[in-house]
């Protein structure tokens, strides 16, 4: 039995948890009997109205801006001070900057690749660091990762953000192999465009009959969807899939 079986209401951290995917995530699993941190940088009304609407009781939210070394060590202290020790790290939050090559000067290039590999992939590695020695002193847990499938098909015109993806993949595979036989799982799921508020701008945008095009289901994926494949890697994936990456793209964007 691991210390998830054993608790009866896990505590979960799920960052960038305001709104999108972050937001479905932290409700669905919620409402399996997880106690969630409601994880947020800016957005304080909306991360505190999804804890308190969470069913069940005990959720906080708590401000970080993950990108800060330091602030996310006091996110972790604050965390599980609060909540006890976390049986599941959910990392979600992330950012999208456009810098595309060739319209992009050299300091604006140099910015958003230090903001996007900050935020998408060091904050979520400080975090793993904190978590994986964690659970690994408490018997076991799970840390599930939100990345993309432009971490395999590319983003021309926001290459720091597919960096920053495939290097979260190989973070989490990387510890994957390390932490597996001390049963600390890690999962990826990989998204392709989602029906978010973040998103809406394009598809409804000149570019949305394209986006469209490229999803043979005829429609994008729902936040839902994406937070039902996490939340199956946070509670219910199989030791043995420790390390895989799930694609939730609506079959946009096979690999083989």
């Amino acid at each position: 039995m691991s210390p998830l079986d054993s608790l009866s209401r896990p505590a979960v951290l799920v960052t960038g948890a305001s709104r999108g995917i972050g937001r479905a995530i932290a409700e669905q699993i919620a409402r399996r009997g997880c106690r969630v941190a409601v994880h947020y940088q800016r957005q304080r009304a909306a991360a505190e109205a999804v804890a308190a609407a969470l069913p069940g009781g005990g959720h906080r939210a708590f401000a970080a801006d993950l990108a800060s070394p330091d602030a996310v060590a006091r996110l972790w202290d604050e965390v599980t001070a609060e909540l006890g020790p976390l049986a599941v790290l959910v990392n979600n939050a992330g950012i999208y900057q456009f810098h595309p090559l060739a319209a992009t000067e050299y300091a604006g290039w140099q910015q958003a690749w230090r903001a996007t590999l900050d935020t998408n992939l060091l904050g979520p590695a400080n975090l793993c660091h904190l978590a994986g020695n964690a659970m690994l002193a408490a018997g076991g847990g799970r840390v599930v990762s939100i990345s993309s499938r432009g971490a395999f098909r590319g983003e021309p015109e926001a290459p720091a953000y597919a960096a920053s993806k495939a290097g979260l993949n190989a973070l989490s595979q990387s510890l994957a192999r390390a932490l597996a036989a001390q049963g600390v799982y890690f999962y990826v799921v990989a998204p392709g465009w989602v029906a978010t508020d973040m998103a809406n701008s394009h598809l409804e945008g000149p570019e949305g009959a394209e986006i469209l095009a490229q999803h043979p289901l005829g429609r994008v994926a729902s936040p839902e969807e994406v937070a039902a494949a996490a939340v199956f890697c946070a509670l219910d994936a199989p030791p043995a899939m420790t390390g895989s990456i799930l694609d939730v793209n609506g079959a946009s964007y096979l690999r083989t």
